[in-house]
């Protein structure tokens, strides 16, 4: 039987203009669903594991339509809770060689962030589940949504549930006080946690050494001594950290390594060339517990892990549309991107 993954967070509408149109050139928006859990309930669901996602929603058509999105692919849609008043949304302009993407939030007073604890049975939610995921985006909407994750942490521990938690931190939602302070004791409850360099310096205080990621330069051994740190610190068993250097807004390389406790596994790295790099952290996630429940060793589990990430750095929108197969394709060294025929 596959494997159940419950993953927890809030599914925006996402507005961007065409192409590469600047805000205020765009006459039109293409309208898109996405969030950073409920990607990675997606790419779970493409690969064929049993994936839900649990969310609040209103009732309207705007709503269904976020249902719908995640019904598409294959998503379990039956747990998320129908109620309050509106989706949160998030416009995306896309960046291109030296200008930076950007991203303006309008999502205040959304169903998931006026949410209550009330709202969610995880009795019921974590039936037959076997991993829970959720991301630091989730608790900075508000204390009522961190006493929420705070809830299904504790009862997925109860029910010996594997949780995995990407950092994500946000500075547009809370301050680096604020994530460290309520990040510091969600963090107790997770397994396999999931950073960037610049996430474990803003929400901890842990830094790489002889790192700087503006300038694109990445220290392995900074990245080890903060993947322990974390590790130490919390309790976890498997600790991932993404290395995006940064060329242009276009062209990255991207690599990644994994601390299992014992050992530090570095992927090998990409150059990549960008046709949309949001999600690109939540597809990391996706393979990571793809890898992990199909029982891949360290190396394997990493390697599938940035492969799959690499893949979505070339799918516009922000889920990750790939398989298995072609994950493990790239992963095992076909790069070339020739045509298949």
């Amino acid at each position: 039987m596959a494997k159940r993954i419950i993953t927890f967070g809030e599914i925006m509408l996402r507005l961007a203009p065409e192409g590469y149109y600047r805000f205020v050139q765009a006459e039109t928006y293409g309208a898109t669903y996405g969030g950073g859990e409920a990607n990675v309930a997606v790419s779970l669901a493409n690969y064929g594991f049993d994936a839900a996602f649990v969310t609040k929603l209103p009732k309207h058509e705007i709503g269904q339509a976020g249902v719908n999105s995640l019904r598409r692919y294959g998503v379990d849609t039956s747990l998320i809770v129908r109620g309050g008043d509106r989706v949160g949304i998030y416009f995306l302009e896309k960046g291109a060689s030296q200008r930076p993407s950007k991203v303006i939030y309008d999502r205040a007073g959304s169903a998931i962030a006026t949410a209550t604890t009330a709202d969610f049975d995880w009795d019921k939610i974590f039936d037959g589940a076997d991993w829970f995921h959720w991301t630091g985006i989730t608790p900075a909407l508000g204390d009522n949504v961190a006493e929420i994750c705070l809830e299904a942490c504790k009862a997925a521990k109860e029910r010996g549930i594997t949780v995995s938690c990407d950092l994500n931190y946000r500075k547009k939602l809370w301050t680096r006080e604020k994530a460290g302070q309520v990040m510091g004791e969600l963090c107790k409850y997770v397994d396999v946690c999931i950073a960037n360099e610049e996430d474990a310096a803003d929400v901890f205080g842990i830094h790489a050494a002889n790192t700087d990621v503006t300038a694109g330069e990445v220290n392995h051994e900074g990245y080890k001594d903060v993947a322990k740190q974390l590790a130490d610190r919390f309790g976890m068993s498997k600790v991932a950290i993404t290395l995006r250097e940064s060329i242009s807004a276009n062209d990255n390389n991207w690599s990644a390594m994994l601390y299992d406790g014992e050992g530090y596994y570095f992927s090998k790295k990409y150059k990549m060339h960008i046709v949309d790099r949001v999600g690109g952290g939540d597809s990391f996630g996706g393979g990571l517990i793809a890898a992990t429940l199909s029982g891949y060793d360290s190396q394997a589990t990493i390697e599938f892990a940035v492969a799959a990430s690499c893949l979505k750095h070339s799918i516009e929108g922000d889920y990750n549309m790939v398989s298995m197969d072609e994950v493990a394709s790239l992963a095992g060294g076909n790069a070339s991107g020739r045509v298949q025929r």
